[in-house]
């Protein structure tokens, strides 16, 4: 028992070390020993008040990423300061929080703890792997391929982002929950003043692309220099904020209200003034033409009567007896 637990204890040991990965993605000779020397690990949680969808997309993206740790969830009266000792306990260097406002809005953190730099989305437009539209499939702990629009790299502060996303979402070689084969995409696109994030799957024969999911819309808010605070180093100047948006709807309909009974105000008034008698004109008539009289028909004829071909009802027999009796009063 000695010795097997002894060896049960090497082996263990040596698994930690290294990790064993087979070259070009395939199995047979060529066997390579690599170290896991890139340690990053990114702590996934959020905050209470999250609704459905959001607990199933921060799931999705724990399957996705080997490297991710999960933790419960974060009570709104904590600052958000307390997340970097949370990371320290979890060991983790990276940082994505889910912080949900009002059980409609939700915001993603994005963060190196604990030195920073931070920054903060507002997610919208969110799809699920579960759905149905997603036809795509890929490996459990594959390592992904990142795709970045060009413009990530002609301003600052999406370069910024960039390196951040970089950091966050690719696997590290050789991680012991990874698998050594590249066949999905995270990519990032900017459009609209927004990034969109895809996930597709590599396909063998064309190596065309099919969507896995998720998806979802990050509107870029502000970037802090340090984790989860500090000064900022860039505020979006194209943002509007969730509450604002109601707002600028519910004034639009309440206009359009407005403006539909004015409308019907400003009718009923016109119909209370009086009417202007316009004169005649009395060139009006000159171009009407009498019409010719027609002869009178005098008829010297009786007309006959027209016989009405339908049937008599037939009375009841109550009808029948009051009958008998106002002829027998009148004779």
């Amino acid at each position: 028992l000695a010795a097997f637990r002894r060896e049960r204890r090497e082996q263990g040991g040596a698994r930690t070390q290294r990790v064993k990965w087979v070259k070009g993605g395939g199995l047979g000779e060529g066997v390579e020993w690599g170290k896991w020397k890139n340690k990053e690990r990114v702590l996934i949680f959020s905050s209470r008040g999250i609704n459905f969808r959001t607990r199933h997309l921060m799931h999705d993206l724990r399957t996705l990423m080997p490297h991710s740790k999960a933790d419960t969830k974060m009570d709104r009266k904590d600052k958000l300061f307390v997340i970097n000792e949370i990371c320290e306990i979890k060991n983790c260097n990276k940082c994505i929080f889910f912080e949900a406002k009002k059980k409609q809005d939700l915001y993603m953190w994005l963060s190196n703890s604990p030195q920073g730099p931070s920054a903060k989305f507002l997610v919208q437009n969110i799809h699920t792997l579960a759905e149905l539209k997603m036809t795509g499939n890929c490996l459990r702990g594959s390592r992904p391929l990142l795709s970045f629009d060009p413009v990530f790299d002609q301003e600052p502060h999406y370069a910024l982002l960039k390196e951040l996303f970089i950091q966050i979402f690719s696997t590290p070689q050789y991680h012991p929950k990874s698998q050594p084969f590249v066949d999905h995409v995270f990519t990032f696109s900017i459009t609209d003043n927004r990034i969109w994030f895809r996930n597709y799957q590599i396909m063998e024969e064309d190596a065309s692309l099919v969507e896995i999911g998720p998806r979802f819309v990050l509107n870029l808010i502000k970037i802090f220099q340090g984790s989860f605070g500090g000064p900022t180093l860039y505020e979006n100047p194209h943002y509007q904020s969730p509450n604002m948006h109601r707002r600028m709807t519910r004034l639009a309909i309440a206009a359009k209200f407005r403006e539909k009974h004015q409308v019907k105000d400003l009718q009923k008034l016109r119909k209370k003034e009086e009417k202007t008698i316009i004169p005649e004109d009395p060139m009006e008539t000159v171009f009407d033409t009498p019409a010719e009289e027609k002869p009178l028909e005098i008829v010297l004829v009786k007309p006959e009567l027209k016989v009405n071909l339908k049937k008599k009802k037939k009375l009841f027999q109550r009808q029948r007896k009051r009958q008998k009796k106002k002829s027998r009063v009148g004779v």
